[in-house]
């Protein structure tokens, strides 16, 4: 996703849009959720030319899929990003830490700029850390899997475990009194 911005160069306040569909490419997503990689892109952006480099404007919209965190059911809705980033001409950069700025980025020595490392920042940020099917989705239970919105009230018997040793102790005890009980009991 190369941009040539040859015409642009020397020209402050001209301008060019980009309003087409590409693939998405590989590494648009995060863990659970991302857009997928060769789905529709839409970009709908524009390049001005200004006296430090390129002004890249505008919005990108995907289709997210993936699955819910809590239930894994899937998901899928669509996303839109705001585009604002500044490329400087190759001749403005100032030494190595120019380039580390998040804030701005360099146009290439053959004048284009790559619009994909932008785009996957902006997009992959966008993606939710937990994301869920619903907010009100009740999820797995943990000790089973089982789907809670069947049985809100599915449950299981949890024992603290600085008791589990005692819960042991007091089977045997009521195996042992069963036992005696039985043997002393009149045939």
């Amino acid at each position: 996703m190369h941009v040539d911005v040859k015409e642009l160069k020397g020209n402050p306040g001209a301008q060019q849009t980009l309003s087409r569909t590409v693939p998405t490419p590989e590494g648009f997503a995060a863990v659970l959720v991302g857009v997928a990689e060769h789905s529709d892109l839409e970009l709908d952006l524009r390049i001005e030319s200004v006296h430090e480099g390129t002004l890249l404007s505008g919005t990108a919209h995907g289709r997210v899929t993936g699955e819910c965190g809590r239930c894994l059911d899937p998901i899928s809705y669509p996303l839109t990003v705001d585009v604002m980033q500044l490329f400087t001409w190759p001749e403005k950069a100032e030494g190595p830490e120019e380039g580390d700025d998040e804030d701005t980025r360099q146009v290439s020595e053959d004048l284009t700029i790559d619009l994909e490392p932008v785009l996957r920042d902006l997009m992959v940020s966008a993606l939710p850390f937990q994301p869920v099917c619903r907010e009100d989705c009740p999820g797995l239970c943990s000790q089973c899997g089982f789907r809670m919105e069947e049985d809100p009230g599915h449950a299981h018997e949890q024992l603290d475990p600085r008791w589990a040793a005692l819960s042991g102790l007091a089977q045997e005890l009521n195996d042992d009194s069963d036992e005696n009980n039985s043997s002393s009991s009149p045939s």
